[in-house]
């Protein structure tokens, strides 16, 4: 995973990534000609606006461990009008949407008025996703002050793409405020940056009898070499009752994971290409040989056959390998809210 260095900064947080990234950061924060000159005073102060990765984050890099949900930024909403709305939900197609985000000028790293853009992307809706070649620009603000405090800005989405639903990716850009390091894997670009956000989340009509909800699921490998990924499902807090998913593999998917051994944990095969969840809080999928260069994309049915109290979430995340075959971290995922409100 080729890493480009760009600044040094003060390490106060944990390394939670293991040995492997502890490397990797230890290679982007050593002494450099820029620091000196910074602390010459002969560059701009330092500046720092971060956007929550979690609840908790505090604009620390990395913002916590490789298990927390750093792929549903509360930072981030998508709403149907130019008004923000109370929470965050699906674009719908042929539509224009608003993406609105906080800015947060209260970093750690950094302090004073910071001056740049925020750029917003979308990528099919999935686990891990590359950086920069799957993600489309949407847009961008004009250069903008944020001053002290939380700064609260919109984008707006016209023509919505007829995939239906995404990952977004944001990123505040500014020249005294530059990313720590950027490599090929969006999720560790997103841990270990922390003026970059991504929200993948999703909502699923769970009224009961819930109808069929097909949902496209994405994958990729940021590594130069094919490797074996894992789909792992979990609950977001307490297992969410009565879900039923199918996961379609496609053949070419579905033959490289039976000819691996069609390994996976509360699963069963029932079609051609086609994986029962058996236990959808606690199931696996595992070694998925994902090349390089491609982005394939299955497709996740879901369905409820219990009545809800109340929104309740399932995650769905890729597991595999950052730097080489072997590992295990979680390279992206998606949160999909169950919502019985809605049909």
């Amino acid at each position: 995973m080729p890493i480009a260095r760009t600044r040094s900064r003060p390490r106060t947080a944990r390394l939670l990534f293991g040995a492997a990234l502890a490397a990797v950061l230890a290679f982007s924060t050593g002494g450099t000609a820029t620091a000196a000159v910074e602390s010459a005073g002969l560059a701009p102060a330092r500046t720092d606006v971060f956007i929550k990765d979690i609840a908790s984050d505090a604009g620390y890099e990395p913002h916590g461990s490789i298990y927390s949900s750093f792929f549903n930024s509360p930072d981030i909403k998508i709403c149907p009008t130019a008004v923000e709305c109370a929470a965050s939900t699906n674009p719908v197609v042929g539509s224009t949407s608003y993406i609105f985000v906080k800015l947060r000028n209260n970093g750690p790293y950094g302090s004073g008025t910071s001056t740049g853009q925020l750029k917003v992307y979308y990528t099919t809706s999935g686990g891990g996703a590359n950086w920069p070649a799957h993600w489309t620009p949407i847009g961008s603000t004009p250069s903008i002050p944020v001053t002290a405090g939380v700064t609260t800005t919109s984008i707006a989405w016209p023509n919505v793409p007829s995939i239906g639903h995404f990952c977004l990716l944001v990123r505040w850009e500014s020249p005294t405020d530059p990313m720590l390091f950027e490599g090929t894997a969006t999720s560790v670009n997103t841990q270990y940056n922390n003026n970059i956000a991504w929200k993948n989340a999703n909502t699923v009509p769970a009224a009961t009898p819930g109808p069929i909800s097909v949902r496209p699921y994405a994958l990729a490998n940021a590594l130069d070499v094919p490797a074996r990924f894992d789909l792992a499902f979990r609950p977001l807090a307490e297992p969410v009752p009565g879900v039923k998913i199918v996961a379609d593999l496609g053949p070419e998917l579905f033959d490289r994971w039976r000819q691996a051994g069609g390994q996976g944990e509360n699963i069963r095969v029932i079609d051609r290409s086609a994986v029962e969840i058996l236990d959808p809080n606690k199931a696996q999928i595992r070694g998925i040989l994902i090349n390089p260069d491609e982005r394939p994309v299955l497709k996740l049915s879901f369905s409820t056959s219990q009545v809800l109290q109340r929104p309740q979430t399932l995650q769905v995340v890729q597991v595999g390998p950052l730097q080489k075959e072997g590992e295990r971290y979680d390279v992206g995922g998606v949160d999909y809210t169950f919502d019985p409100t809605k049909r």
